[in-house]
């Protein structure tokens, strides 16, 4: 999939990845870039530096999404590429309050669901598009520290799973962003990135070469930590071993202990 020449959205534009990958999709031609978020001076800042629309936001709320779909069309005709990209994370196992695990919910899986419905349809329609969904390495593995993360991220993973399979052959290209620890604000508080960082602390940056060379090659998987395949082939081969690996690595990880490999 090229970009160049496309009408781009991206949700959690404002900061982080979801604001690089603006930038990128900008210099490599994009039509438009649409940055959303519920930070307007944010996306706003992000929309001057890329000739583009910022739109406030909010994902966890249905009608907000259908209101950035309608926006782009109505201004640019269509919406070539959708970057379901918002999310947070929640530390913490099961006791994490009720308020908590709905918010994650709405905003890991839920925004992804409502924001297909309001653009896949419209893509269809005009021959084809692509939907991507900035999941984690959290969803095809686990999340130590964080069982609200862990789970949604695999609900996000296991939706963009089931777009890719039901309306692949309906022209819809479907991409599944799964990174490890990449220096955002939601990495900031730990140092290192935590356990998620593991195999090194991604800028920005590089992550958004990495999209750019799946879109290149048409991978559904997007793995800017290469070691994650290496993971995933480990823990589906021998899942027991797997486990207690990474029980191991829970160990470390609460000890204190260096976590480098």
């Amino acid at each position: 999939m090229e970009v160049k020449g496309k009408v781009v959205v991206v949700t959690g534009a404002a900061s982080g990845i979801g604001r690089e990958l603006c930038y990128r999709f900008a210099r490599e031609g994009a039509k438009a870039v649409v940055a959303a978020d519920i930070n307007e001076a944010g996306i706003r800042e992000v929309a001057s530096k890329v000739n583009g629309s910022a739109l406030v936001c909010d994902v966890r709320k249905e009608e907000d999404i259908v209101r950035l779909v309608k926006f782009t069309e109505d201004k640019y005709g269509s919406v070539d590429l959708f970057c379901s990209n918002a999310g947070i994370i929640v530390l913490g196992g099961y006791e994490a309050s009720n308020a908590d695990w709905q918010r994650i919910w709405e905003i890991n899986v839920l925004a992804h669901v409502f924001a297909a419905r309001a653009v896949v349809p419209g893509m269809i329609a005009r021959g084809g598009g692509a939907f991507l969904i900035t999941a984690s390495a959290a969803g095809l593995l686990s999340q130590i520290g964080s069982v609200p993360y862990s789970v949604t991220k695999h609900a996000a993973v296991g939706l963009a799973e089931s777009l890719a399979i039901t309306y692949g052959d309906q022209g819809i290209q479907v991409f599944a962003l799964c990174p490890q620890a990449v220096d955002t604000e939601m990495t900031k508080p730990v140092e290192g990135g935590g356990v998620a960082g593991v195999d090194g602390l991604m800028k920005p940056e590089q992550l958004a070469d990495a999209v750019m060379e799946s879109f290149a090659k048409d991978e559904f998987l997007i793995l800017p930590h290469k070691e994650v395949k290496t993971y995933m082939q480990r823990k589906t081969t021998d899942y027991d071993r797997w486990l207690a690996g990474m029980r191991r690595l829970q160990e470390r990880f609460v000890s204190g202990a260096p976590l480098k490999k």
